[in-house]
């Protein structure tokens, strides 16, 4: 390998936010990128069109982070992690999401491995919105607590290590490379936006919990994937949220498929089985842009339509030219 060539870690790189993020790394000049993934929830399919170097193994591998801590890798980026906020198993989520990544800190700290993760806006539960750093971290699943446990051991470390550790607080991301989500048995985790264009292109009726007022900050991949490469200049460590700063219902949703998708279709209101369900999320930014100097580019209507457009033409893995 050229001495000059980043040496990249992904991961979880089979999955949608994974895939994407490698697929944008390779797209730059002297990049090499190691694609780890389980597959519990990745999919082969995502890394069909990506010129990686692949390993199946649990990101917390023995060898693997023997690798990390001689400092094999330029940059460690963590995406893997139990994604489902509906499983209630604790001890299995603090074990796969939390005490994994607590391993991956030592490993980097050992060879001043910069490390960028993956959070969650699960961390803020129902508290008010807009949702800022440091206010209202109160977890309503034990997704969204094994998430915040990250960000407070990440917090310990780069108090006391130099490596940089950016922690990235995910809204509700949808995007190319999310497909496999909906094709897995009883498994229905893709975004609402893949969830809804297929239940319209089946010419069933689009199904929301009543009355499809609640607001959430949909974030395009591509403005996901802009922030994780942005992590990889940012000066110090920090966590921040990656979100589009716009809070917008489901309903908004619905009109943009309407119009991307060029029909009219009625939705089927029923009842919300979920108590834990965040009914308000909207990332406040100022973090994000002091510490990533980014800030979204992707309003709902034109990720819809960009996403449409793609579902369209069959397109299936990450997002072109990401």
């Amino acid at each position: 390998m050229n001495p000059q060539q980043d040496r990249i870690l992904v991961t979880g790189g089979a999955g949608f936010i994974g895939a994407n993020i490698t697929a944008a790394l390779l797209a730059r000049p002297n990049t090499d990128v190691v694609v780890v993934d389980d597959f519990s929830s990745g999919d082969w399919r995502n890394l069909r069109p990506l010129d990686c170097e692949l390993r199946a193994a649990d990101c917390d591998d023995a060898q693997l982070l023997d690798e990390i801590a001689a400092g094999r890798f330029s940059a460690v980026f963590h995406e893997a992690a139990i994604t489902d906020t509906t499983v209630m198993d604790q001890r299995r989520m603090v074990e796969v999401n939390t005490n994994a990544f607590a391993k991956l800190l030592a490993a980097t700290a050992a060879s001043r491995t910069r490390l960028i993760y993956a959070s969650s806006a699960g961390v803020y539960g129902n508290s008010p919105a807009p949702n800022a750093i440091g206010k209202g971290e109160e977890p309503e699943n034990i997704y969204g607590f094994s998430k915040l446990a990250m960000d407070r051991i990440a917090a310990r470390w780069y108090r006391r290590h130099p490596s940089v550790i950016i922690g990235l607080r995910y809204f509700n991301v949808y995007g190319p490379g999310e497909r496999h989500k909906n094709e897995r048995s009883g498994n229905k985790t893709a975004s609402m936006m893949l969830q809804l264009y297929e239940q319209i292109r089946a010419g069933k009726r689009p199904r929301l919990f009543k009355y499809g007022e609640q607001r959430r900050d949909f974030v395009y991949i591509r403005d996901v994937v802009a922030a994780n490469l942005a992590a990889l200049t940012a000066p110090r460590s920090g966590v921040c949220n990656v979100g589009s700063g716009r809070a917008r219902c489901f309903n908004d949703v619905i009109d943009a498929l309407r119009g991307s998708m060029g029909v009219e279709v009625e939705v089927e209101y029923f009842d919300n089985p979920f108590d834990f369900y965040q009914n308000h999320t909207e990332a406040d930014l100022r973090d994000s842009r002091q510490l990533l100097d980014w800030q979204p580019r992707w309003e709902l209507e034109a990720g819809v339509a960009d996403y449409v457009k793609l579902l369209d033409a069959g397109h299936r893995g990450p997002c072109p030219q990401c």
